[in-house]
């Protein structure tokens, strides 16, 4: 087998070790793991044929999770974008920057990713890593910030929150190599997906360990699948960068077709590492940045993105590392964005910057299947609606405005029982609990942007935010 790593000799045993890998290893390997780390965007949990779906055809992300573990209770950060972005980058929870208050980041204020934060790409760079970003990066804009600012050694792709699949732009053009804007013809998927199985061709001919993040725009709005230029000519038509969001488009049709073209584009850069001898010593994750959208399957759970509620938050998780883990196993472990970054830097054999330790946890242990799952923690909060929640082993408190509610997510995954009174114990342990974190994370400021889906978008919504998408804030 053609190893992606020239060096002569394995990871120590003490690397290892301290991955939480062990007597776990599967197979002999030479070196440390290549990382492909594909992002959906705006992916419902059960929009995947190996979560359930049976109207989505996603053989090749399927075929993933039956090479590697397929994540039950794997959450989101944040239920929109660039602040479960932040935390990917980062490993810690993004409400320790302020472009992690941003819900989602508009480009309204000056903000971004601190090039001086080490992240995820910087710190693989300092093992000896490549590093690449195809897709989205949506973390702040240049000069102050970019991909190439904050670790990667190349970009390709977009910098803002959405475009055209077809025009690559939003309220102007938004595709870019490096930091020069290019123009290229093709379906955005497509063309992400091209420069994606390049990239592994390239990177795999220098014998080095290599990250690539995959960050599909897919399938998030606008609603165009392959072949669908009339509709992406109509919402240039209309001259308003905000009609991307044409809530008088879309069908569950179109969001197929959408989603199948992004699997089909996974499936070539998985072929790309087996082309290149690559894919057994290379991890390769497939998430969402949170919950799905209009058209999603959120499964067993009510809510969608910008919402607290599991639906909003529960995401799919697939992580496949051949060498070294099981493979067609499922995974109780909770497991959230964040943990990530700690992950992958133990698999490398990496260690995190000691001045950010990450809010994450190593996942490594749990997914070799040496160790039970680990207890977890978890706390979100969220401006529009003022949002908060905390998941405590199997309860989960929330508040949405006025309301608050304790759940039981073993026993009631919808959310509906609501046992703040028959387990006021739990409900006050929890309701403190979530006080002691925010008082340690940033305060919500009032000039963040927040985003809410209101009653003139969707019939199965009620209310209403202000025109400056800040406000609505209520018992902050």
């Amino acid at each position: 087998m053609k190893n992606s790593v020239a060096a002569s000799k394995s990871l120590p045993r003490r690397a290892l070790l301290a991955a939480g890998l062990g007597t776990a290893c599967r197979r002999a390997v030479s070196g440390p793991p290549n990382i492909v780390f594909i992002m959906a965007d705006d992916l419902g949990y059960a929009d995947l044929g190996c979560y359930g779906q049976r109207g989505i055809a996603t053989p090749n992300i399927d075929r993933l999770a039956g090479r590697g573990v397929r994540f039950l209770q794997a959450y989101a950060n944040a239920p929109v974008c660039s602040a479960t972005r932040t935390a990917l980058m980062t490993g810690r929870y993004q409400y320790r920057l302020p472009v992690g208050l941003e819900e989602p980041l508009t480009g309204a204020r000056d903000t971004g990713l601190p090039p001086e934060h080490p992240t995820l790409p910087s710190l693989l760079k300092k093992a000896g890593y490549q590093t690449a970003l195809i897709g989205k990066w949506h973390l702040g804009q240049l000069p102050k910030y970019g991909p190439l600012q904050s670790g990667y050694d190349y970009f390709w792709g977009f910098r803002g929150s959405a475009v055209d699949y077809f025009t690559h732009a939003k309220a102007g053009p938004d595709l870019w190599e490096g930091d020069k804007p290019i123009q290229q013809a093709g379906y955005l998927t497509d063309l992400l997906g091209d420069r994606a199985v390049e990239t592994v061709n390239r990177l795999a001919k220098s014998g080095n360990p290599f990250l690539l993040s995959l960050h599909f725009n897919a399938p998030h709005w606008p609603w165009e699948a392959p072949g669908d230029e009339a509709e992406s000519e109509r919402l240039r038509a209309t001259n308003d960068q905000e009609s991307m969001l044409h809530f008088d488009g879309g069908s569950l049709p179109t969001y197929r077709r959408m989603v199948e073209r992004m699997d089909l584009q996974v499936g070539r850069v998985v072929e790309a590492l087996n082309a290149n001898g690559l894919a057994e010593n290379t991890i390769v994750i497939f998430t969402s940045d949170n919950g799905g959208e209009r058209f999603s399957d959120t499964g067993p759970f009510t809510g969608i993105k910008q919402e607290l509620l599991e639906g909003g938050v529960r995401v799919p998780a697939i992580v496949s590392w051949p060498a070294r883990l099981p493979q067609g196993r499922t995974a109780d472990q909770v497991a959230i964005t964040m943990d990530w970054l700690p992950t992958l830097l133990a698999a490398a054999g990496a260690s995190p910057d000691p001045a950010y330790p990450p809010d994450g946890i190593n996942l490594l242990p749990s997914l070799s299947g040496n160790t039970p799952p680990a207890p977890r923690k978890l706390y979100w909060r969220y401006k529009a609606n003022a949002q908060r929640a905390a998941r405590d082993g199997d309860f989960k408190f929330l508040k949405i405005r006025e309301n608050t509610f304790l759940f039981h997510l073993g026993d009631d995954p919808m959310e509906r029982a609501n046992l703040k009174d028959r387990r006021k114990d739990v409900y006050d342990r929890l309701t403190a609990d979530w006080q002691a974190w925010n008082a340690a994370m940033l305060p919500q400021i009032d000039e963040s942007f927040t985003d809410a889906h209101i009653g003139s978008q969707f019939a199965d919504h009620i209310g209403d935010l202000p025109s400056d998408g800040k406000a609505d804030n209520p018992a902050r």
